[in-house]
């Protein structure tokens, strides 16, 4: 059995799933609250929906759903005696930190996907907006899908070197947090940090914080360039801290 499919298969009955599906569409809501409160249709239609929704979702709560699957997708390891099997397994480390690294990215892709279904939802069903989400949204969600494998392969690191459950969901949080203030002040080369760049991704389009209101190619080329060597450079950093690590007594 690959180290892929059999992290998938822990998978399975965990609390993963819950956290994918309830997140965003919580967000969601929680972005439409308000409008829905005072009635009528958003001022700027589906922008109006997808601001509300999506940036908030982007600046702390994003990175906080990541680092709790980079949790749960190690758990099982930091539990009795099964980091010593882990180790002494003839599965390499460079296999082991690309099928969790992996896990960890596929679920929060699957969440970005149920975050676009809940903003047409919401913007169809409780707003009546006319027409459809414009397509420039659907490419924005489609480049957060590649911008947030950093963050999960960043995530699925910190869970592997700490051993609580709690730790890299804080180590998150102040992360996001920083990255933000930096994007804001607008420091070159923010988008480097793995959250800087899921941040600025959400942004693209919004005229919000770091955003002109326009996107550019330049932008794309950026975002895309950062989420590729990042994640290789994280997964490579990963792989041999792993390959120092021991069995524990």
């Amino acid at each position: 059995m690959g180290a892929l499919t059999a992290e998938w298969i822990k998978l399975k009955r965990g609390l993963a799933w819950p956290v994918v599906v309830l997140l965003p569409i919580v967000l969601v809501l929680a972005g439409a609250a308000t409008q829905l409160a005072r009635g009528g249709q958003p001022e700027n239609g589906w922008h109006t929906v997808w601001v509300q929704s999506v940036v908030f979702y982007g600046l702390f709560p994003l990175a906080i759903g990541v680092a709790i699957l980079g949790s749960l997708v190690w758990r099982a390891e930091h539990r009795g005696s099964n980091w010593n099997a882990l180790m002494s397994g003839p599965t390499s480390s460079l296999r082991i930190v690309a099928a969790k690294a992996t896990v960890v990215a596929g679920l929060t892709s699957i969440m970005q996907i149920i975050l676009l279904a809940a903003v047409i939802a919401i913007g169809k069903f409780a707003f009546g907006l006319p027409g459809v989400l414009p397509g420039q949204y659907f490419a924005i969600i489609g480049l957060l899908v590649l911008a947030t494998i950093p963050v999960a392969a960043a995530q699925s690191a910190l869970s592997m070197v700490l051993r609580s459950f709690a730790a890299p969901i804080a180590v998150a949080l102040v992360a996001a947090g920083i990255s933000l203030a930096i994007l804001m002040i607008e420091v070159p080369g923010a988008i480097a940090s793995p959250y800087g760049l899921a941040t600025r991704t959400t942004q693209l389009g919004t005229g919000m914080f770091a955003d002109t209101g326009t996107i550019t190619a330049g932008d794309i080329t950026a975002i895309l360039a950062a989420a590729v060597l990042v994640s290789i450079v994280l997964v490579a950093v990963t792989t041999a801290i792993l390959e120092r690590r021991d069995t524990r007594s």
